[in-house]
């Protein structure tokens, strides 16, 4: 959640921003979609309530900060993994996402302004900042990594940050967002291309290992493991993720 607060205790969520990779991988190293695509509106209440929390209890009087959350599929525990009390490379892509600059308002709350007394740049000065940005799209960031450049590094995705940069795309749907994303790494992909023959008699163990241990290619070896017919365990979400892959049943 990326939250602004100023000196008369307003708060808003400038942008909900949701993991595809599950926790034990570095949020700068996990694909993201913004807004977030998998929560219930109760457990979006929920965050909401909890991270304008967060602010005041650690102190933040004015400006935006980050506070990020980790969700339970099967029984909906939340825990609060993190906190930023500062503006991050999270606000710089929900600014990007949103249209809402951060840091702009962030130094004006600092010298004594209220949200309520500067104008929404999205909304062409219309409305006030103390508005909610809402967004009818859908934006997809993915990690670019160089792991070719760094002979003997090890390419497993950790809790240590190991993208060199990153990619943004906005689509009017979480397919159209993704498949921008992915073209627009440069890596030769056009889409969910495959990394293994279905023919190979090594494929399903291919599959399996990347499945297993993360890496950079890992999207593309989910796809492959719904086009070779294999069931993903619940962390996945499957049912979410079948319809973005062609040729999965």
């Amino acid at each position: 959640m990326e939250v602004v607060r100023d000196k008369n205790d307003n708060c808003i969520i400038v942008c909900s921003i949701e993991n595809f990779d599950a926790m034990g991988i570095h949020t700068g190293d996990s694909i993201t979609v913004a807004p977030a695509q998998t929560l219930t509106d109760k457990e979006y209440q929920v965050m909401r309530n909890a991270s304008m929390a967060v602010l005041r209890e650690i102190g933040v009087e004015t400006g935006g900060s980050n506070v990020q959350f980790s969700v339970n599929p099967k029984d909906g525990r939340l825990i609060v993994i993190e906190m930023n009390p500062r503006v991050s490379r999270s606000s710089a892509l929900a600014s990007k996402a949103t249209g809402f600059p951060i840091a702009k308002v962030a130094a004006k709350l600092a010298v004594g302004y209220t949200l309520d007394e500067l104008m929404n740049d999205i909304t062409g000065g219309r409305t006030p900042a103390s508005f909610e940005p809402s967004i009818d799209y859908v934006v997809t960031k993915i990690p670019r990594f160089n792991f070719e450049k760094f002979v003997g590094a090890n390419d497993r995705l950790t809790t240590q940050m190991k993208s060199v940069g990153e990619v943004m795309a906005i689509g009017r749907t979480q397919q159209e967002s993704l498949q921008k994303a992915l073209r627009g790494l440069e890596v030769g992909a056009t889409g969910f291309d495959p990394k293994v023959s279905l023919d190979d008699p090594e494929a399903l163990t291919k599959i399996r290992r990347e499945l297993k241990d993360a890496g950079a290619e890992r999207i593309w070896y989910i796809a492959d493991a719904f086009r070779a017919g294999l069931s993903v365990d619940g962390r996945l979400q499957p049912d979410q993720h079948r319809s973005l892959v062609p040729g999965a049943d």
